[in-house]
């Protein structure tokens, strides 16, 4: 209980009226009218704010309360990316440290991604004193400096985001490989879109410099093109060149991860619970499941108790990178381990947990999870799922995927659209490109939440299914202006409405009656428009406001009546205002949408 005998109750940042009804044990009308009587229209599911809720429940006896929101040991009922952002989120700030910085590598199919690896990998001494080219296990560590960095040796863009579309958030750093003879192509396009989408930094690696026709200047200008305009031409990304065939530029490239590392926030709590993701998995038949997981927070430990996905299992013994059996793996650290019952997913989330029975208790759930979920139709994120969680306060922007039949119609659609931002929304325009809706695009579309806008093209089938799979919206138009009209709409839709008050009529004080338990009511003659119950009144002296206010009472002759036209009389009551005089004007404003 409060100190002024008001009842306490504790109330979220948003609830919507019904909920509201259930919390105070009120009925929903009883709430509406409340509403209502504050100048707010509002329906069974509207959602109002914690600032008009604790008006509202004031009303009924209540002192309101933010809500403390408690965060539950179960993550895996909130959705991966939700269960992934808590594990560093929740850390307290004195325990965390700096980590090495996770790369992965990027780029065109033959612009010599895996020559670099290779470059890095040999470039190392430590891994050289080891025995030369360590096992591949899909992710291995560099010393450069003193300092470790580890790389992830996915094998595409696609690999990349399909474990972003899991949850996982693997990746502080991109480098993005392009060949210096052949420059950006659209596979760079596409690597660089999605490295955009998953919000890190880019470092560019000019790759095959050695090469006689080699043109770094014109691969500049290229890269200027798609937003990643080098430092040394004014902008923001690094350009470092390369040549893995001939090992030169590996330690500049090294070096430029260390500065972007230097300039992030790259931390971890070594001493917490460990938890980070599956990069790979295999089955080999003498030694069963083989995983390759990613430390991410905490410190990994052999004989702990790991749930990965629907999997779990005992750490029976663990690898480094090296193929060397270790007890314990930090932040950042790549390893592989025996142990679990099955294959988990790349870009499953494993951490560690108490006992047996807990990790038993936790797969059950989300097997249960995944079965109801695949009963149930994709939930595909269209425009109107995009107006409600911006209303929701969940967004602050609309993420496009653009495709278009030729470059004469992508570049005004894509300058279009974006025009559309305004200060509340921006329209990100993910990837724009050529070409009929693909995979590629609806996992990109996938991972970033985001909606495929298609003219003048087509999705393939393949495209289609996974769109459906997926729940990924693909619109498609062929009349250019369509594509913004519709994309404006939306928009308009997202704004949070603005109203103005809106003169609907005027009243005279002609008499003033006291009502015995109710007060001073107004005996009025409507003079201009009409009077209504449900509008907001100002009582207006000698030209001043006087009061403001609801309407607590309107009266035809006996009747209670919701509204009084021009030329008529009636009785009026104000919430909360006594002081009637004869002579006084009564103004009734209503809330109108301003366009």
């Amino acid at each position: 209980m409060s100190n002024n005998g008001h009842k306490t109750i504790e109330l979220p940042a948003n609830v919507t009226v019904r909920q509201l009804a259930d919390l105070i044990k009120a009925s929903p009308i009883d709430i509406i009218k409340q509403l209502m009587s504050n100048g707010m229209m509002a329906t069974i599911n509207q959602q109002i704010d914690y600032d008009t809720a604790a008006i509202v429940v004031s009303e009924f006896g209540f002192e309101a309360q933010p809500q403390i929101v408690i965060e539950e040991k179960a993550e895996e009922e909130q959705g991966p990316t939700a269960e992934w952002r808590k594990i560093i989120d929740r850390e307290a700030a004195e325990d965390l440290v700096v980590r090495p910085p996770v790369v992965t590598i990027l780029g065109h199919v033959d612009h010599g991604k895996t020559s670099l690896l290779d470059a890095i990998r040999k470039s190392d001494v430590a891994a050289g004193e080891a025995g030369g080219i360590t096992q591949h296990i899909g992710a291995y560590q560099v010393v450069h400096d003193g300092r470790k960095i580890t790389f992830l040796d996915t094998p595409g863009h696609e690999a990349f985001t399909a474990m972003r579309a899991r949850g996982a958030q693997t990746t502080d750093i991109a480098v993005l490989v392009v060949a210096a003879d052949d420059g950006v192509m659209p596979q760079t396009r596409e690597a660089a879109a999605h490295a955009k989408a998953a919000r890190v930094p880019i470092i560019v690696a000019l790759n095959k410099i050695d090469k006689p026709n080699a043109n770094p200047e014109r691969v500049k200008q290229q890269l200027s093109d798609i937003e990643l305009t080098p430092d040394d031409w004014g902008g923001k990304t690094m350009v470092v060149p390369v040549s893995a065939k001939q090992k030169k530029g590996i330690d500049d490239l090294l070096e430029a991860i260390l500065l972007i590392a230097d300039d992030t926030s790259i931390r971890a709590n070594p001493q917490a619970t460990a938890a980070g993701t599956v990069v790979e998995a295999q089955l080999d038949r003498a030694k069963g499941v083989i995983a390759t997981l990613l430390v991410q927070n905490g410190t990994l430990s052999a004989g702990d108790i790991l749930v990965a996905g629907k999997v779990y299992g005992h750490i029976r013994r663990m690898f480094n990178d090296q193929g060397k059996v270790i007890n314990d793996a930090p932040p950042s650290a790549p390893v592989s381990i025996l142990g679990l019952s099955e294959l988990p997913n790349a870009g499953d989330l494993f951490r560690v947990v108490n006992s047996d029975r807990e990790a038993r208790e936790i797969v059950a759930r989300r097997k249960l999870a995944l079965k109801e979920a695949a009963a149930k139709p994709a939930k595909g994120l269209t425009l109107d799922q995009v107006f409600a969680k911006f209303q929701a306060g969940e967004t602050k922007e609309l993420a496009l995927v653009v495709k278009a039949d030729v470059q004469g119609s992508l570049e005004p659609i894509v300058t279009s659209l974006q025009k559309l931002s305004t200060d509340d929304i921006k329209v990100v325009i993910l990837y724009g490109e050529t070409g009929n809706v693909t995979e590629n695009d609806v996992l990109l579309a996938s991972a970033s939440k985001a909606i495929i806008v298609g003219f003048a093209v087509s999705a393939d089938q393949a495209a289609q299914r996974l769109a459906d799979k997926e729940g990924v919206s693909i619109r498609l138009y062929d009349v250019i202006y369509r594509v913004t009209e519709d994309i404006e709409k939306a928009l308009k839709g997202m704004l949070e409405p603005e109203y103005k008050d809106v003169l609907i009529g005027k009243a005279e004080v002609r008499q003033v009656f006291r009502i015995p338990k109710i007060g001073n009511i107004a005996g009025s003659y409507v003079r201009e428009g009409e009077i209504r119950r449900n509008a907001t009144a100002r009582v207006v002296r000698g030209g001043q406001k006087v009061f403001e206010g609801s309407v607590s009472s309107l009266k035809h002759l006996k009747d209670d009546v919701r509204e009084v036209r021009q030329g008529f009389e009636c009785g009026i009551g104000l919430n909360g205002f006594d002081g009637f005089r004869t002579g006084d004007l009564v103004e009734f404003y209503a809330k109108e949408q301003v366009e």
